[in-house]
């Protein structure tokens, strides 16, 4: 047995997936990220530490459980929300309210809470436990189908996302690795052999810019790109298309320049047009969601940048 059981933190985990790589797959969602995207879509994954996601929908009053959440708050940042008519219509209902500057994020709430309203935003586990789990779903793969390791960024739980994927390269499972790069060389050099395809996000082609929109510098995500590409990496590159940020005719330009060079290493270009699914998880784990403001892209500027791409001689996917 040559790979480690380590232990591990996920956020999530969805089978049948047609979106994180080719066939059927089932992707795993690691926590963590050294990014700070603003227009990060899972804002839950950011932070390593489990955070308390709160859903007021499943709320069904404090009275009717007792203050079970309130009680069991050893911050007292559990309290009764106003009066407001249940969803069956039934009555009135004082549902909780999280008072987030008082939340230690102990998740004792998330216990007591009968519906799972309060719960956690993750779990912790390891490469046995999970890997049993995954390979459940190996019948679904037959078709060219695999499991896609995603984070946050996976490569920031590397000794886990290294032993996982040694795992089930030796189980013969096809395995996507979701990055956006950001990682030494030697933790590229290092699981390069377990990894059949990446999915390698490129937000932005000037490193001020990049480091004004993701808090860090892009000279590691292109260089380990470039590595990659030269040493039998097989690439999906995914480009978030957000308007006023990066939807820029030179960044797009520039993007599409750098895709070419990294040659037929480049399977697939998939461009990412911006969209508000992941508002609503801001405001589970009470952070504000910064691009209210912003619409997607409209299918005209899609289209012309599908095009500005099919130029490059690159094979685009619109997402």
């Amino acid at each position: 047995m040559d790979y480690q059981n380590v232990p591990g933190r996920v956020f999530d985990l969805q089978g049948y997936s047609v979106h994180d790589g080719p066939g059927i797959r089932t992707t795993v969602y690691l926590k963590g990220c050294p990014l700070r995207c603003v227009w990060c879509h899972s804002p839950e994954s950011l932070k390593y530490s489990i955070e308390l996601v709160y859903l007021p929908i499943k709320c069904i009053g404090v009275k009717l459980c007792e203050s079970a959440c309130i009680k069991s708050c050893p911050q007292g940042a559990i309290s009764e929300g106003v009066a407001e008519e249940a969803m069956d219509k039934s009555g009135m209902i004082c549902k909780a309210v999280v008072d987030r500057s008082q939340c230690t994020g102990c998740l004792a709430c998330t216990s007591a809470c009968i519906t799972k309203a309060l719960s956690p935003a993750a779990w912790d586990t390891d490469v046995d436990e999970i890997c049993a789990r995954l390979l459940k779903d190996r019948p679904f793969f037959k078709r060219g189908g695999g499991v896609s390791i995603c984070g946050g960024e996976a490569l920031a739980q590397f000794d886990f996302t290294y032993n996982l994927a040694k795992r089930l390269h030796e189980c013969a499972i096809h395995v996507c690795l979701d990055t956006t790069g950001y990682t030494n060389l030697e933790n590229i050099k290092a699981i390069a052999p377990f990894i059949n395809l990446y999915l390698y996000d490129l937000k932005h082609m000037n490193p001020e810019m990049h480091k004004r929109l993701t808090g860090v510098s892009n000279e590691k995500i292109l260089e380990n790109a470039r590595y990659l590409a030269k040493n039998g990496g097989k690439f999906y590159i995914r480009i978030p298309i957000i308007p006023g940020l990066t939807d820029d005719e030179d960044n797009l330009s520039k993007t599409a320049e750098f895709c070419k060079e990294l040659g037929n290493a480049v399977e697939l270009v998939q461009l990412l047009p911006f969209h508000e699914v992941g508002k609503v998880k801001y405001e589970r784990i009470g952070l504000e969601y910064q691009l209210s403001s912003i619409s997607p892209p409209d299918d005209d500027f899609m289209n012309k940048t599908l095009a500005l791409f099919k130029s490059y001689g690159l094979h685009v996917q619109l997402n």
